[in-house]
């Protein structure tokens, strides 16, 4: 009877876990998959690996941002200050200079402006739209990493470590890299749909720019046609992450993150968090 009685109840405990979600996550056993959901509406969440430590690859983007407009509302810096475009950058781990490659960046046209003056506003804009590297490396460089990082710590994502802008290839081999765990950065998606990030209008301008994704084989690829989603992506070898802000024809709203590490081919990647998204846009996780 005892033997039955634990039987019932492992079993009852699988179900628990029996969901498409879970069913695509076990069909990966070689990867690690890691999914933070929470529906605005209703306060209902998905969370599965939610605070497993990854590279954060180019969703560090999203906080450099929300760093550059916080210094923008206290009038430290204008969005539409000029920037000198430049292309050398100090590693910290030893203060040598390096410069990026044009070949490893998602917008390469930016590299013809390098001594040339732009609006700040566009570089954030290229920062998060193209995923571009050297715009980035060119924004962070105004406010600094312990400035991200305590923005961070306020909206309690307190396991996002942002210590460097990109391509730091000495900091990288040391192991001084820019982490996230999906339910941090589902946090900082959470601020921008309630508009507590900086400000309102702030949050509303940052969901317009990440609403204008260039990158969209993740999380809009398993969406109706037209869905509107702000989401930024990231990739590196190996790391294949989306995380963002779906709106539904109704108003409703969730956010949704989906970090991975271990495919081989990006296009794997991308093809498993866009079914982790559409199953979440079809079963409303309650």
């Amino acid at each position: 009877m005892k033997r039955l009685l634990l039987v019932v109840l492992l079993l009852a405990g699988c179900a628990t876990y029996d969901s498409p979600v879970d069913r695509v996550i076990a069909s990966h056993r070689g990867q690690t998959i890691a999914i933070a959901y929470y529906d605005l509406g209703t306060g209902a969440t998905l969370f599965r690996n939610e605070r497993e430590v990854f590279h954060a690859a180019s969703t560090m983007k999203v906080p450099v941002m929300l760093g550059i407009f916080e210094a923008a509302t206290r009038s430290e810096l204008s969005l539409d200050q000029p920037v000198r475009v430049k292309n050398e950058f100090v590693s910290i781990l030893d203060g040598s200079t390096y410069a990026l490659d044009a070949g490893e960046d998602s917008d390469p046209e930016l590299y013809d402006q390098v001594g040339k003056d732009l609006p700040l506003r566009e570089l954030v804009r290229r920062m998060e739209v193209r995923s571009s590297n050297l715009a980035t490396n060119n924004v962070i460089e105004l406010i600094g990493a312990k400035r991200v990082m305590r923005l961070m710590n306020e909206i309690g994502a307190k396991d996002i470590q942002v210590l460097r802008g990109v391509e730091d290839d000495k900091a990288y081999h040391a192991g001084m890299n820019n982490t996230t765990t999906a339910y941090d950065l589902m946090l900082v998606f959470r601020t921008l749909a309630e508009r507590r990030a900086i400000s309102a209008e702030a949050s509303d301008a940052m969901i317009e720019i990440l609403a204008a994704q260039e990158h969209n084989g993740g999380i809009p690829a398993g969406l109706p046609p037209g869905t509107k989603v702000a989401h930024k992506t990231g990739s590196i070898t190996k790391i294949a992450h989306d995380a963002g802000l779906v709106f539904r024809p109704d108003g409703s709203q969730y956010v949704m993150v989906v970090l991975t590490r271990g495919f081989e081919k990006h296009s794997d990647a991308e093809a498993t968090i866009a079914e982790i998204s559409r199953i979440l846009w079809l079963t409303h996780p309650q």
